[in-house]
């Protein structure tokens, strides 16, 4: 089965900005629609960001305008971009297909403090 690997979490302030790498051990990004999943404290993962084989993307409401996703797929790598982070955007940050899911990975964590 395919792996994946996030990077590129870490602790920033509130108003700044990280970039999530996602790397997968196999060319999915071509062939599958992935998304950017995140898991903050005492919550229910969801899903913040995603994008097509086509390069469509769709994200929640709360990251709209402020966070990006894309993909090399010929680096089988993903990204998120995320500019004007807010404390709410605490949390474990996991990269998945979106149908059907792989075995989920360990994600990145991104702390905002404010």
């Amino acid at each position: 089965q395919v792996q994946l690997v996030e990077s590129g979490g870490g602790l920033v302030q509130a108003g700044g900005s990280l970039r999530l790498s996602c790397t997968a051990s196999g060319s999915i990004f071509s062939v599958n629609a992935m998304g950017w999943y995140r898991q903050a404290p005492g919550k229910q993962r969801e899903l913040v960001a995603s994008i097509t084989t086509r390069g469509d993307t769709l994200y929640a409401d709360t990251v709209k305008g402020r966070f990006t996703i894309s993909r090399d797929s010929a680096k089988n790598t993903m990204y998120l971009q995320m500019n004007g982070l807010k404390p709410e955007d605490t949390g474990a940050y996991y990269c998945n297909q979106i149908w059907p899911l792989l075995q989920w990975s360990q994600g990145t964590q991104v702390t905002v403090s404010s």
